[in-house]
């Protein structure tokens, strides 16, 4: 049990282009009173024809919610967030779905609203952009980084709720600094890598003969260098210490597989690859054990807070998170033999 929307029963979508029109259609299929705004005029005629109230302004759109999606580009985020918050009661919940958190959680915090709002990444996407591209089953499953933090537990509860009810989600609770962390080596690091082979068979003198050839490998491997190019430079630069670091890690390896194959080292080639192969292998054979855990709801809870970061810091996530009694039940899953404390 999930403990339904956590009473998050009219929402926002602030910026409905693939992830925002995905969230704007499934909360609409899930029946939840939704409106819509977009800075794009023909994109909120769009949304009007999708049986979604798209209004004409920002305020107009998030007055009188219980809870609004952040869904611009990345740079946008925190000046949306301010006047959003400025045209919302107190107790709307603020998130949004960007792909780096740090940024936008300082200047929530800078600004007052860390009570209220929850950076919010759903680990999903496409190789196309904007609300036609968009689809209510986009996210469905997905894991759904969350970040509570010290004053915002009664709004990640409320949040946690409805995203796994609606969207049933994998919540995956974090602070902010350890989601860019991981998100630069999960997410980021690999649209450079797809980047750069793209691009260097774009280079090739024998590009059509090379497109030709192309299989699987290089479909799989260079799949995210379709989507928008601004898009993809907004997120890196929104996590660039980070994407370097990973990056150099990255290039170490390769450079370890091009010594080994200039040095015909087929042993040391074949560890290598096979040190590669475990991770993709752990991607699909992890198998996770779960367990209920149990806070008072009263007050916010330096335990619980605990709790959620190592959680998702420990590679697990939340299926259920149910406030009733005075108390908060969450239903979590942690990667076998990964204790918790």
């Amino acid at each position: 049990m999930t403990g339904g929307t956590g009473g998050l029963a009219r929402a926002a979508v602030v910026g409905t282009g693939l992830i925002g029109g995905s969230v704007l259609l499934r909360l609409r299929d899930a029946g939840l009173d939704v409106t819509g705004w977009d800075p794009d005029p023909a994109t909120r005629r769009y949304t009007q024809r999708q049986g979604v109230l798209a209004t004409d302004t920002v305020e107009e759109a998030v007055a009188g919610r219980d809870v609004v999606f952040l869904c611009g580009p990345l740079p946008t985020l925190p000046r949306t967030l301010t006047r959003v918050a400025a045209a919302t009661d107190d107790r709307c919940v603020l998130t949004d779905v960007g792909s780096t958190k740090s940024d936008v959680a300082t200047a929530a915090m800078l600004h007052g609203l860390g009570h209220r709002f929850v950076p919010g990444h759903p680990m999903a996407g496409a190789d196309r952009a904007g609300l036609a591209a968009a689809s209510p089953t986009l996210l469905d499953g997905a894991a759904w980084v969350l970040c509570p933090g010290p004053t915002g537990l009664d709004a990640f509860r409320r949040l946690a709720a409805l995203v796994i009810d609606v969207f049933h989600a994998r919540v995956v609770p974090m602070s902010a600094p350890e989601h860019d962390t991981a998100a630069a080596l999960a997410s980021h690091v690999p649209h450079l890598l797809a980047g750069a082979l793209a691009g260097a068979v774009q280079r090739a003198a024998l590009r059509d003969a090379v497109l030709s050839l192309a299989a699987g490998s290089f479909s799989d491997g260079t799949r995210v260098a379709g989507g928008p190019p601004e898009r993809t430079a907004n997120m890196l630069l929104g996590n660039r210490e980070r994407v370097l670091t990973e990056l150099d890690a990255v290039r170490a390896v390769l450079d370890e597989l091009a010594d080994a194959l200039r040095a015909g080292d087929a042993g040391a080639l074949t560890g290598r690859l096979d040190e590669g192969r475990a991770a993709r292998a752990a991607l699909g054979e992890r198998s996770f054990t779960a367990h209920r855990c149990e806070f008072p709801a009263g007050a916010e809870h330096a335990g619980e807070l605990a709790y959620l970061r190592e959680l998702g810091a420990a590679g697990g996530h939340l299926t259920g998170c149910r406030v009733a009694a005075g108390g908060v039940t969450y239903t979590a899953h942690l990667p076998a033999a990964t204790p918790l404390g």
